[in-house]
Order: structure tokens, then C-alpha cells, then sequence
């Protein structure tokens, strides 16, 4: 056995650490640090280099307290997170909405209230259809009735009824010449129910087209002249007339047909003779389309044009008035209309419409104005 030979007393005994005897290292001099419970899932650790765990009761703390250890940072509330996410999404969709929808009422009142304020339904450019009605038959048959007039045409064999298309304000009206054709007098009723007598300014019996003036009118409502060469097979029409005499009578259809070869009287009394719309047991115009005639005899001198053809209703009357896009503007001159009735001259009422109609092409009638104007004739 192996003897210290250091003297007694040089190095204290420390008393029993774990094992009954002396034990090195030597236990610290403080209880080792133990984490503190924060509640909320959260636990803290004394700050390391304190004597005890503590702080010593530093300024500030109190000395009531845990005063060296380190504070937590506080954690957010999880119902604020959760609320705030939300309102910061609302609000950006918020404010994304107002761009859109300052944007689209931007538009919209560019479309309805063409610059002005506290005005009722601005015109469609080129046209007299509100815009609250553009695309209706309702809203063309409001615009464009005021520019169809009824024509009385009165000659040595009896009286007959077409329409006919106001194109100036001191009232120059289009209609198809077998209407006026050998006409002594001329009487036009407006839409409004005023009567004016007209003249003729110019015929032309190849086209089948007339212009006639009304005595002592002005500011009367005009129609639009649209473009035939833009119509295309099953575009939406409205026709509006006098069909026997019921003056400002509307019906609507689609385009059938374009560039339909059809054959007409040059003079308004030949074949079965009054015109379209004659009255007193007058019958309807005849016409030959495909090398057959229909609704009588046109007789031995005619002319042939290229038509629209239409399924919206045309009776006796409707001759020389408007066939309508749903612009409002005029797309042709309706002129025939085939009825199932007999031809056979014997005087009696025809039938009506069965869904064949065809107008002459609103360009033909531009192309011949100024003809129709300088009062030429062939």
C-alpha cells in the first residue's frame, strides 16, 4: 500500500459525490441548471456563465423573478396568423376587382353613353338603332318605320299601293318603278299619317327602280344606305311596307339566297296589270324566276336583276319598300314575292306570302342615283 507523502490537511476532502468515497472532480459549486417550463410548448435555459442560474437580481427584474433568464421572443398568436393571411388576400383581390371593374365601367359607358351624361341610349354609328335595341327587330322597326312611306299610284288602269324608302330630309323616296310606272298622280302617305302629292324625278325600268319627290316636305327622317355586298346567307332581316295598304306593316326573316336571277315587267300595267298591290281585285306583280312566271303573265317587256332572297314575309304592297340589316341600315329594295295562288286572272284575292321574297341590292340603287337624279330614263 502506497502512503501520500503529501501532509495531511493540503488538499481538502470533499465529501461523498455518487460513490461513498472522495470523488474528483469535485462537485460544482452550484445545482446544475435546470430548463425552465415557459407554458405554451415553449422551454428556456438559464443564460450559461451565471453562478446559480440566475441573474443576480439584476435592474430591472424585480428579484422576484427568473431574472437571468432569457425572454422568449414572443410568438404570434396563431389566430392572428390565420386572420391576417386572409385579409391580406381580400385585400389584394380587392383592389385587383376595382382596377377590372373601373375598367369595364370605363367601357360600358363608352358604349351607352357615347361621351354624354343623363342621355337615353346613344345612336349604333352609321344608324339610327339605340343601342339598348341594336340587334332586335323591335329596335329596327322603331328606328327605320318613320323613313317608310306608303305610295298611291293612280293611272288609266285603276290604282295600285307600293312603299317606298325616304334618303333626304326634303323627302326624295326610292321605290321600284312598276309602283309609278305610267302613274298620272302620286300620293304618299308618311308613317305619321300626312299626306303629301310627289312627282317623279327618274326612272329606270332595267333596274326596276324609280325616285320620286315629295311636294313642299323637309326634315323628314332619312334611312341609312348600307353595304349589299357585305350581306351573307342567314343574316337576320326585317322588312317593313304597305302590304294592301296597311302602311307600316313589319315582318322579319333571314336571308335566304344572294344573286337570284329574277325577271319583272318593265311597265307597271302589263300582264295581269295593276302593280303589286293593287286594289280592288288588282293582283300582285308578276315576276319569272328559273324560266317559270309566277303570279301571271309579265307580259313582253321585262328585265332581269340579280336579287336577294328572303323568307321574311312580303305581301302585295310591300314593292319598293325597305329590306333591313339589324344595324338599321337599308340592304335592298324588296320588289317580287311569290304567292301560291292561281294566276289565272280571275280577279280574286291572292294569297299571301309563303316565304319567297327578293329585293333588289342596295348598291344597285347607289350605283343609280345620280342616273335617277338627272331624271334619265331606259
Amino acid at each position: 500500500m502506497t502512503e501520500s507523502q503529501r501532509p495531511s490537511g493540503e488538499y481538502p476532502m470533499y465529501p461523498s459525490y455518487g460513490n461513498g468515497d472522495a470523488a474528483y472532480p469535485p462537485p460544482p459549486s452550484y445545482q446544475p441548471v435546470q430548463p425552465v417550463a415557459m407554458g405554451s410548448g415553449t422551454t428556456v435555459w438559464p443564460a450559461p456563465g451565471t453562478a446559480d442560474g440566475y441573474a443576480g437580481g439584476g435592474a430591472g427584474h424585480g428579484g422576484g423573478g427568473l431574472h437571468g433568464l432569457p425572454q422568449a421572443a414572443p410568438e404570434p398568436a396563431p389566430s392572428r396568423r390565420r386572420v391576417r393571411r386572409p385579409v391580406a388576400l381580400l385585400a389584394a383581390v380587392a383592389i385587383a376587382a376595382s382596377i377590372v371593374g373601373g375598367g369595364t365601367a370605363t367601357v360600358i359607358g363608352q358604349l351607352t353613353d357615347n361621351g354624354t351624361n343623363g342621355t337615353a341610349g346613344s345612336v349604333v354609328p352609321g344608324t339610327t338603332v339605340s343601342q339598348s335595341s341594336k340587334g332586335t327587330v323591335s329596335g329596327v322597326a322603331a328606328a327605320l318605320a318613320p323613313t317608310i312611306v306608303e305610295i298611291g299610284a293612280t293611272s288609266t288602269a285603276g290604282q295600285s299601293t307600293g312603299s317606298g324608302v325616304v334618303i333626304t330630309s326634303d323627302g326624295e323616296i326610292v321605290t321600284n318603278n312598276h309602283v309609278i310606272a305610267d302613274a298620272t298622280s302620286i300620293e304618299v302617305t308618311l308613317s305619321t299619317g300626312k299626306k303629301y302629292t310627289a312627282e317623279v324625278l327618274g326612272t329606270d325600268p332595267d333596274k326596276d327602280l324609280a325616285l320620286i319627290k315629295l311636294q313642299g316636305a323637309s326634315g323628314l327622317k332619312t334611312a341609312t344606305l348600307g353595304d349589299s355586298s357585305q350581306v351573307a346567307v342567314g343574316d337576320q332581316v326585317v322588312a317593313i311596307g304597305s302590304p294592301e295598304g296597311l302602311t307600316g306593316t313589319v315582318t322579319s326573316g333571314i336571308v335566304s339566297a344572294l344573286d337570284r336571277d329574277v325577271t319583272v315587267a318593265k311597265d307597271g300595267d302589263s300582264g295581269s296589270g295593276q302593280g303589286q298591290g293593287g286594289q280592288g281585285g288588282g293582283q300582285q306583280w308578276p315576276f319569272e324566276f328559273g324560266g317559270q312566271q309566277f303570279n301571271g303573265d309579265t307580259g313582253d317587256s321585262t328585265t332581269t336583276y340579280k336579287a336577294i332572297q328572303t323568307d321574311a314575309s312580303l305581301n302585295p304592297g310591300n314593292s319598293g319598300g325597305a329590306l333591313i340589316n339589324m344595324n338599321g341600315e337599308i340592304i335592298g329594295i324588296n320588289s317580287a314575292m311569290y304567292s301560291a295562288s292561281s294566276a289565272s286572272g280571275s280577279g280574286s284575292s291572292s294569297a299571301g306570302s309563303v316565304g319567297l321574297g327578293f329585293a333588289i341590292p342596295v348598291n344597285t340603287l347607289k350605283a343609280d342615283l345620280d342616273t335617277l337624279r338627272a331624271g334619265d330614263s331606259s
